[in-house]
């Protein structure tokens, strides 16, 4: 009895293997066809049962399964992209373990396809501002190709792109713990047909230079992305509301790129937002001390040192914008307003004198101060006219001083100019 149930047991597993074979050759013949569907539920009616068959069986079904969803990739079903790739991936792991090497080289070549494929949708997704498809894609094109980390990058930036904070968030946390560093050396050539410079590999540059039909090759370095990547993990953290995290990226971020200027000011900006004015000041001026031709960021400390009260510096912030960029509007108008302010504080000490001597000396030269911080505003503002001439927020707030002043011929001249 022992014997006989050992061999219906054998004879009841080959028939299983039998029946496997026989669904993988119809998935192959569908496919061979043209009928993807078909080959699809004939390879997957086997999928439970595929565990239990030997290791050839295996690495046959698996490959098939691969070539048919790469086919209904390639007629446009994105959720093909997958279960191909992990078929052949499978394949690739399951003759690895046997020795054996049946499907693995003609598998790879499948992988490197896909993964360009791949690459080819996202492309069009991003031209479509479908940014999550393309992250997507990319990302499977890094996961079944891992040497090609530009690709888990360039899935960063398209989820960037499209608002997808968290999912940016993991992949540029996954090429920091790579060690991603994305510099590199792009290759070029002068076309001398058409004399215009193309990028190629270096195999094919050299050998088009060699062959006389390019000229003038270049090795271009590009720049390494890791202060870029820490500085955009900062940004979505703070996006996301996570401002101490933010702030250990920025400090990152410094340390590998101290003189990143758009990295202080960042920085700065999260201070700001977190209502560290001080600190924001300071990290201002450790920018100007790296960048002090920019005229904005003198404007910037300019507008915290007038919330702040102290005049004499914003003025000194806002002259120097206005000395780099001679049209900056925005300067010429906040300048202006520090002498309009100082004046219009003491306009409510004027108005609580009385009629004593004293009062009247005092209200007086109250009055001259004020009037002389009016024509200063007005100054500036007039100033502003010879490379704004026509700018209506200059115009009205000029005439506002004037009017306040008193003086109706240059307020009427203003009006005029207002078309009022």
């Amino acid at each position: 009895m022992k014997r006989k149930f050992l061999m219906i047991a054998a004879l009841s597993f080959t028939m299983v293997g039998f029946a496997q074979k026989s669904e993988i050759k119809d998935a192959e013949k569908a496919l061979k066809d043209g009928d993807a569907s078909a080959a699809k539920s004939s390879i997957e009616s086997v999928m439970g049962a595929i565990g239990g068959a030997d290791e050839k069986i295996q690495a046959q079904y698996y490959y098939t399964r691969g070539k048919i969803y790469t086919d209904l990739a390639k007629k446009g079903d994105d959720s093909a992209f997958e279960p191909a790739a992990t078929s052949f991936k499978k394949v690739l792991e399951i003759e690895e373990q046997s020795g054996k090497a049946k499907y693995t080289g003609e598998s790879q070549q499948y992988i490197q396809s896909l993964s360009a494929d791949l690459v080819n949708s996202a492309v069009s997704d991003q031209g479509n501002k479908k940014f999550k498809e393309a992250a997507e894609k990319l990302y499977m094109s890094y996961s079944i190709s891992p040497q090609d980390t530009s690709y888990l990058y360039y899935a960063a930036g398209s989820a960037v792109n499209g608002g997808h904070y968290e999912e940016a968030l993991k992949y540029y946390n996954e090429l920091q713990e790579l060690g991603y560093d994305g510099s590199g050396v792009v290759y070029k050539a002068t076309n001398v047909a058409s004399g215009e410079q193309e990028i190629m590999d270096k195999t094919q540059r050299d050998l088009m230079v060699k062959s006389g039909t390019y000229s003038d090759p270049i090795d271009e370095k590009t720049p390494s992305k890791k202060a870029e990547i820490v500085k955009n993990t900062a940004l979505i953290y703070t996006q996301l509301g996570q401002d101490d995290k933010a702030l250990d990226a920025y400090k990152a971020a410094r340390a590998s790129d101290p003189n990143d200027v758009n990295l202080i000011l960042n920085e700065a900006n999260l201070y700001f937002k977190m209502g560290d004015k001080e600190k924001f000041k300071e990290l201002m001026a450790e920018a100007i001390s790296v960048a002090p031709d920019n005229p904005d960021l003198h404007y910037n400390v300019g507008v915290i040192n007038m919330e702040q009260g102290n005049m004499q510096e914003a003025r000194e912030s806002y002259k120097k914008a206005i000395e780099i960029n001679p049209s900056y509007t925005n300067a010429y108008l906040n300048l202006s307003t520090t002498y309009v302010n100082e004046g219009n504080a003491l306009i409510d000490e004027m108005n609580s004198l009385g009629n004593s001597k004293s009062d009247i000396a005092r209200y007086e030269e109250l009055k001259t101060t004020k009037d002389d911080l009016f024509v200063e505003g007005a100054n500036v503002l007039e100033a502003a006219l010879k490379t704004n001439p026509d700018n209506q927020g200059i115009l009205t707030q000029l005439k506002n001083i004037y009017g306040a002043m008193g003086d109706n011929e240059n307020f009427m001249r203003v009006k005029k100019l207002l078309g009022e």
